[in-house]
């Protein structure tokens, strides 16, 4: 599984990048909001580093325009995944885009058949969000299983990027299942190498080394 790092904090995706944890990076609006920063200054800057795809959302809503900004954002680097609205104007651009060759991220997934659509639009990554479906009493993790049981019946190339995610639990049921990305919050990277044995762990076998005085 391709971790994508889900935010526009230059610093925490470098940082990351340095133990090899960054496959691609995640923004939107919001992201680029709490960050403080120009979102066409902060795009570039990840691209200039990061190799993997690196998606930038629309602000239109009409597909006309998507097109326009999409274009705009994808002339930044050719890691540029243009991330579009499941909505039917952001369908309409997302062909657009495919048959034009650049990458799409269709983002805002909540069903299935939003999911088929995606793909038959022609979208590099679809986006469902686990998190938020879980937050209403659904099973998002049910969702990402039969997203990836039509994928696979129908061989459709679009892949699987799992967006929302809250927890540790959530990437390990994705990758079981055979989610092709994840897009993660640092918080949730961070925490995946955390166990209460491993800490103890290692605190017994340096106090047992310490016994010895050696030094290697």
């Amino acid at each position: 599984m391709r971790f994508f790092i889900d935010t526009a904090d230059i610093a925490e995706i470098r940082k990351l990048d340095e133990y090899g944890m960054v496959d691609g990076v995640t923004t939107n609006p919001s992201l680029v909001a709490k960050s403080g920063r120009n979102f066409i200054d902060t795009i570039k800057e990840i691209t200039g580093f990061v190799k993997g795809p690196v998606s930038a959302e629309v602000i239109a809503t009409d597909a006309a325009q998507m097109i326009e900004e999409g274009k705009k954002l994808a002339a930044i680097a050719p890691n540029v995944t243009v991330k579009l609205p499941l909505t039917w104007e952001g369908l309409k651009a997302c062909r657009s885009f495919a048959e034009q060759g650049i990458m799409t991220n269709v983002t805002l997934c909540f069903s299935a058949a939003q999911a088929l659509l995606a793909a038959k639009a022609g979208a590099t990554f679809i986006s469902p969000f686990v998190g938020r479906l879980d937050d209403i009493g659904h099973q998002g993790m049910g969702l990402i299983s039969e997203i990836r049981r039509i994928y696979d019946n129908y061989r459709y190339p679009t892949q699987i990027l799992v967006a929302s995610v809250r927890h540790t639990n959530h990437i390990l049921e994705a990758a079981a299942i055979g989610a092709d990305v994840a897009t993660l919050p640092p918080a949730v990277v961070w925490q995946m190498a955390k166990h209460a044995l491993t800490d103890k762990g290692l605190e017994t076998f340096l106090a047992d080394w310490a016994k010895t005085g050696q030094k290697i």
